[in-house]
């Protein structure tokens, strides 16, 4: 007979304790010293975000806050953005539609109206970065969707671009690199010399600041392109 003890479910028995979610890593930025300290007191009450005392440590979402996105935001934002991988959440009093474009550029993903930033409203934005996702105001999701648009016509194509900066002959090359062929096969597949192959492949990966073919394709991948 087995002597081996299996869970005790006996009246008196304490139930096990539940295993705890990994917190949500969060670095904040703030204009001010006030509006800093008020935002991360904010986030610290919650159970799922909470706020690295190292500025510098690795974060899983930025947190930007501002009255008004002007020139010296944008700036340290893009700052902060340059050092980290995350994606941000920016809690803006007035976010000008000229600004859009280059808040975007700082992988901000949502954005939170400062008099409508309650603490469920701002853990919902970061929970959302966090998965991947994003929370933009329709009027603000509409004028970025304007923008891009006007980008596409009036400057990638006259130049024949696609929305990833890469011209259709690039695009091929990578569709090429994808099916397993190499730079002599490509070339011999789209009547071009070796060469000419190789310089296409060493823009793109200068370009998209990639590191080898691979990581190419990959970029391919995950921008539909392929």
């Amino acid at each position: 007979m087995s002597t081996e003890a299996g869970p005790d479910t006996s009246p008196g028995a304490m139930p096990a304790a539940p295993e705890s979610k990994p917190r949500t890593r969060v670095s904040v930025w703030a204009p001010d010293p006030l509006t800093l300290l008020g935002l991360t007191e904010a986030l610290l009450g919650s159970f799922e975000v909470f706020v690295p005392d190292d500025r510098d440590a690795e974060a899983d979402v930025l947190v930007f806050a501002a009255d008004q996105v002007t020139d010296r935001v944008v700036a340290n934002m893009r700052r902060a953005a340059a050092g980290s991988a995350a994606p941000a959440v920016l809690v803006a009093g007035e976010l000008e539609a000229s600004r859009l474009m280059s808040v975007v550029e700082c992988r901000v993903v949502a954005v939170v109206s400062r008099a409508a930033a309650t603490e469920r409203r701002l853990g919902a934005a970061i929970a959302a970065a966090a998965a991947g996702g994003g929370v933009l105001p329709p009027n603000l999701l509409g004028e970025l969707l304007r923008q891009v648009q006007e980008l596409q016509r009036d400057v990638l194509a006259p130049r024949g671009l696609d929305s990833v900066g890469l011209t259709a002959r690039e695009v091929e090359v990578v569709r090429l690199l994808a099916e397993g062929c190499d730079t002599e096969e490509i070339g011999s597949r789209l009547s071009y010399s070796e060469r000419t192959v190789k310089n296409i492949v060493r823009v793109m990966m200068r370009n998209l600041d990639v590191r080898n073919r691979p990581q190419l394709v990959a970029h391919a991948l995950r921008s539909g392109l392929i």
